[in-house]
């Protein structure tokens, strides 16, 4: 564990997350291994709250991770990586975990407080019971009339990068015919 004076030095007396200087702490990060030495971070309020509540996110506070995702420190790139995981639905994290490049011993790190995320999160799931990730592609198994329009979704359609509901598990989003529709998991299969 870091004492609390290195932390201060390393991050230059601000949140490691989002840049704030106010109200910091020192943040173990949980699922930490033993042979690591940097195991926590310096965060605000703020961030930590929304790390230890998943009620209280706010999905534009942790537009920050752009910026923090770059860090050299490992525990910070965790903490980065487990937060957009927990953000996927929303669209916008996708994008920056597909540019986001983890060490294989760090990625096992972050991946070992992923399991912790989803028991919180809403888990969707396609026709079969197959669990759905945001930016996976999936295909129709009916025909299916696109409320507010003439068009038809035909069976057989493929959908790519699909974003999820995170209130809803039967909803998630994709583009249809260039036309971005909402669809009901119950008659999509995952590819």
């Amino acid at each position: 564990m870091n004492s609390e004076k290195d932390l201060q030095e390393r991050s230059g007396n601000k949140c490691e997350l989002c840049g704030s200087e106010e109200n910091l702490s020192v943040y173990e990060v949980p699922n930490s291994p033993t042979d690591v030495a940097e195991t926590s971070i310096f965060v605000c309020n703020t961030c930590k709250e929304q790390i230890e509540d998943p009620e209280r996110v706010e999905p534009n506070h942790w537009r920050c991770l752009n910026d923090s995702m770059w860090s050299t420190v490992p525990a910070v790139q965790v903490m980065a990586w487990r937060m957009l995981n927990r953000l996927k639905a929303e669209g916008w994290p996708q994008d920056l975990l597909d540019m986001m490049y983890l060490e294989d011993e760090t990625k096992d790190w972050a991946k070992a407080g992923v399991a912790e995320i989803q028991g919180e999160a809403v888990i969707h799931r396609d026709s079969n019971g197959v669990i759905l990730e945001a930016g996976d592609s999936v295909v129709l198994i009916k025909d299916l009339k696109v409320k507010g329009s003439s068009m038809v979704a035909k069976q057989g359609t493929a959908v790519r990068r699909i974003s999820l509901d995170h209130e809803n598990e039967k909803y998630i989003e994709g583009k249809v015919d260039g036309q971005q529709i909402v669809l009901i998991t119950d008659f999509v299969k995952k590819i």
